[in-house]
């Protein structure tokens, strides 16, 4: 089977094609190291970086924008979202701000992605 892969590892955006054959898998198209890295990463192994809001209380704004620190399993992304739907955060909050560590076990912490005043 063949599957084709538009790289996003860098601005280039190559056309990857990953064909699996016995001997593993056979990788062209990539212009660079880590167009391989992606493809062979996306074939055995997708992850993404979860963007999203969090409820707030006593916040300037009701909702905060949050993302995940590091990219998590794809099959994790709707569990991963049910728990963030649970999260109420408390102003104040700042930029990095750790909203909720190891999200599900997947080594990735979700953080704040903007600064948000408490309510006068």
């Amino acid at each position: 089977m063949i599957r084709d892969i538009t790289c996003i590892a860098c601005p280039l955006g190559c056309e990857i094609k990953v064909e699996d054959t016995e001997n593993g898998y056979l990788i062209t198209g990539y212009t660079c190291k880590k167009g391989k890295d992606y493809a062979l990463q996306e074939i055995t192994d997708p992850r993404r970086i979860l963007t999203s809001t969090v409820a707030v209380e006593d916040g300037v704004l009701k909702v905060l924008p949050v993302k995940t620190d590091k990219a998590i399993p794809k099959d994790m992304l709707l569990k991963c979202m049910e728990e963030i739907n649970k999260i109420k955060a408390k102003a104040p909050i700042y930029v990095g701000q750790v909203i909720k560590e190891n999200i599900l076990n997947t080594g990735a912490n979700l953080v704040a992605t903007r600064n948000l005043a408490k309510k006068e």
